[in-house]
């Protein structure tokens, strides 16, 4: 499989397993996962014919590493706007984490801090090089430093998903710093 060929498969799998399941007939469990073979019904009865084989070299070749495949069933690992409980155990974050976004939205995160949006969880990245690709997608990146030591010594919950992203539910102001 090409390379354009590749994400275009994981922007569909993301779309689908992330957001908008129905759009296509599959349905997550409570957990976010379908069927492989379901969902590989479903893609090609909407004109997208995929193959297991095409699945299985997007789930491994993914640099994001977005999606998991436990046998005969897949989810992607975070980022979901439909509900699903992921089961991810709280877990104590590094003393620094970090939010790749765009200068256009400084003010709105100054005032606000970090909301999740239309996700269930605010996504971090363990390292400064992954959040400037992350900010890099929207344009020029902007880094954020999140103080992640002090947020759960202050009692707010992390999460780590199957990739390394961290989530939790929200970053107030006080504990960013912006990082040049």
């Amino acid at each position: 499989m090409d390379e354009r060929r590749t994400v275009t498969v994981s922007k569909y799998l993301s779309k689908h397993l992330r957001h908008e399941p129905d759009r296509i007939g599959i349905s997550l469990d409570e957990h976010g996962w379908v069927a492989v073979d379901e969902l590989l019904r479903a893609c090609t009865r909407h004109g997208f014919t995929l193959t297991r084989d095409d699945l299985d070299h997007v789930v491994t070749v993914n640099d994001k590493q977005r999606f998991t495949l436990d046998g005969d069933r897949i989810r992607a690992n975070q980022g979901h706007s439909v509900t699903v409980d992921l089961g991810l155990p709280p877990a104590e974050p590094p003393a620094y984490l970090y939010h790749g976004t765009v200068a256009r939205v400084l003010d709105a995160i100054r005032a606000e801090g970090l909301r999740p949006m239309d996700r269930h969880h605010v996504h971090l990245s363990p390292d400064r090089e992954t959040a400037v690709r992350v900010g890099a997608r929207r344009g020029t990146p902007v880094v954020l430093a999140v103080d992640a030591g002090a947020m759960h010594r202050a009692g707010h919950l992390f999460h780590v998903s199957a990739n390394g992203v961290w989530l939790t539910d929200a970053v107030p102001p006080a504990f960013l710093r912006l990082r040049e």
